[in-house]
């Protein structure tokens, strides 16, 4: 249990909670841009031990949640074509589209399968030669990679039944366009570990340069997010904006270059729709010319996605934008709950509803 157990000592958290109270001389804004982050400052009950020192917001760091009803449309679409097979992660099986989901439509018959890795497409591929595959590949910049090594996979192995239909989301243009929209008064980031184990600490340089932002990498225990936000409570108090890396034993400066050089040669880089937030200019990723042939959208002849508002009464763009917190949905615990979800906030694993329900309201 090495680099866990150490990283949940009671004492130690309750040290670092009195040195950011101390060091605190105002509420200042941090949004964690995580779902991890989101679960395990709910978990470990870092919102509320710093309640009244600090702000603790959530901003887009689910993959699940910022998919948009058009995209999840497309999805479902395609899986109701004869001969086709849609691979997709099991958090999405539940997101609602416009007029149904991936668990309803496989329940009425459509082929739909939850895959485990992007890989394991391939060997559906494989077993079954008479019908079309292809991989519903959602993420942030963690899981781009393996997408992008599944489709040079296919293509080394002359394998011509499997596409994607992917759809990529990067980290830093969201954070950009949060600062941009002046919606929220953000004073600090939290940023991400897994993600910036892939695209390196150095992607955040444009939040100090051009926005004045301290940002601060960290972990995942809760003292890992607790000095994170320590470290950042200190720029703040000493009028610095730094980038700053907390969680070192496994970030780094320049990322993992070997993973985002499989990504640049799969992908580059286009504007994607984001739930909430709209679109944002080259904030996604879609596959080059050279793999069109993988790409389920070539291939499959399929429309842009339309723009579709969220379910009546769910609050999940302003929940993703921190211009809210999960309780303040009308929805929320009543008629929005893990067994009942009306938006992905509350489907996902790594969604601030489905967090907040878990840890801060059902526990209170």
């Amino acid at each position: 249990m090495k680099y866990i157990t150490e990283f949940r000592k009671r004492e130690q958290a309750k040290g670092l909670v009195n040195r950011i109270i101390e060091a605190a001389t105002k509420p200042y804004c941090i949004m964690e841009i995580c779902g991890t982050h989101t679960h395990a400052i709910s978990r470990y009950g870092v919102r509320e031990s710093l309640k009244g020192a600090l702000r603790l917001i959530s901003g887009p760091g689910c993959p699940v949640c910022v998919t948009s009803t058009g995209d999840v449309d497309r999805a479902i679409e395609l899986s109701r074509r004869g001969g086709v097979i849609l691979a997709t992660f099991g958090d999405m099986m539940r997101v609602p589209g416009s007029a149904s989901s991936l668990q309803e439509v496989k329940a009425a018959g459509a082929d739909v399968r939850v895959v485990y890795s992007p890989l394991d497409s391939i060997q559906m591929a494989l077993d079954n030669p008479g019908k079309e595959v292809v991989l519903f590949a959602v993420g942030f910049e963690t899981t781009v990679p393996t997408v992008a090594a599944t489709i040079l996979t296919a293509a080394e192995r002359g394998i011509t039944n499997f596409s994607a239909l992917a759809l990529p989301k990067l980290t830093p243009p969201a954070m950009k366009a949060l600062m941009d929209s002046g919606e929220v008064d953000i004073d600090a980031f939290l940023a991400p570990g897994h993600v910036t184990a892939i695209i390196g600490a150095e992607a955040y340089r444009f939040l100090a340069k051009d926005y004045g932002s301290p940002c601060v990498v960290a972990g995942f225990e809760p003292i890992d997010a607790l000095y994170g936000i320590y470290m950042l409570v200190r720029q703040m108090e000493e009028k610095r904006s730094d980038i700053e890396i907390q969680y070192k034993r496994v970030v780094t400066w320049e990322g993992n270059l070997k993973a985002m050089e499989v990504m640049d040669k799969v992908f580059e880089e286009a504007d994607a729709s984001w739930r909430g937030i709209g679109t944002i200019p080259m904030s996604g990723l879609k596959i080059r010319e050279a793999y069109s042939s993988f790409d389920a959208e070539e291939r499959f002849s399929i429309t842009p996605a339309a723009e579709v508002p969220d379910p009546p009464g769910c609050a999940c763009g302003e929940v993703l934008k921190g211009l809210i917190t999960p309780e303040e949905c009308k929805l929320f615990a009543t008629a929005c709950t893990p067994e009942t979800p009306v938006g992905p906030c509350m489907v996902s694993s790594e969604g601030t509803c489905a967090a907040y329900y878990k840890y801060e309201i059902r526990s209170a």
